[in-house]
């Protein structure tokens, strides 16, 4: 009966995860706001561990797509760790920062994207994953995957340790009507790692740890690059930004990057 219940509930936390995954993927609105925060998204934009990047590549000139590129921080990261890399991006705006960096890209969602017989080794969603279809971008993942080649999902997982997001929680809640959950990437490993083993990968994960610490400015600077913050109307951002810095005052921010590698072979 333990075993049936176990079962029961993977099945039900899979279904919550793509409900949730298909929920993000259908606000567009949220999916198409970097665009005009383009360079402040490059700029503040935290780089991956380069720990997570150096493990990945595993051999010289090794195919690498990156999928949802947004301006080529993982492209950049990839490439200089050895590996040829083709960027897909939506967004012209961001594709463009991409290319200014010398990153080939393509401009297409994943959707649309035609692989035009093209495999690859890697295929990697560097904090992108959840702006797809999961499922029918799982089928595409395995059917552009060379022999021994991987799909990995990238994710820099910073947490505010002192003040916490809890201290912020009754100013956000003014502004978004939900707390600090969605403020961050809160990707519920256990239920991405069924969903993919459920599309027909099995899944080992990596991870780096970084104590961090951000002024106030670098701090806001940063958060105000979320798709939930970049969707506020102008003046809601102002005010919300002006209270943030209020409460934070001088002394910023001590957090915690948590990054991880979802390294995932198909079965």
């Amino acid at each position: 009966m333990s075993r049936l219940r176990d079962a029961v509930s993977g099945a039900q936390q899979t279904t919550g995860m793509l409900d949730d995954m298909e929920e993000l993927h259908a606000d567009r609105r949220r999916a198409e706001s970097f665009g005009a925060a383009s360079d402040d998204y490059d700029r503040y934009r935290p780089r991956y561990p380069q720990a997570l990047i150096a493990d990945l590549i595993t051999a010289p000139g090794l195919a690498t797509l990156d999928v949802g590129a947004g301006t080529g921080i993982s492209s950049v990261q990839l490439m200089q760790a050895g590996a040829t890399v083709l960027a897909v991006e939506p967004d012209q705006r961001m594709a463009a920062v991409a290319a200014a960096k010398g990153v080939t890209a393509e401009l297409a969602t994943f959707e649309d994207w035609q692989p035009q017989a093209r495999t690859f080794d890697l295929v990697v969603f560097a904090q992108s994953f959840h702006w797809v279809q999961p499922r029918p971008a799982l089928a595409k993942v395995r059917g552009i995957l060379n022999p021994g080649g991987r799909l990995v999902l990238l994710s820099n997982r910073i947490v505010p340790k002192s003040p916490t997001w809890a201290d912020m929680d009754d100013i956000y809640s003014d502004y978004l009507g939900e707390a600090r959950s969605s403020i961050v990437d809160a990707t519920r490993l256990a239920e991405v790692t069924a969903l993919i083993e459920d599309g027909g990968f099995t899944v080992d994960t990596r991870s780096v740890v970084e104590q961090l610490h951000y002024t106030t400015e670098d701090w806001l600077n940063l958060v105000f690059t979320y798709s939930n913050h970049l969707t506020l109307t102008a003046s809601a951002r102002d005010e919300l930004r002006g209270r943030l810095a209020e409460r934070l005052g001088g002394d910023g921010v001590d957090a915690v990057n948590d990054a991880l590698a979802v390294v995932c072979t198909p079965a």
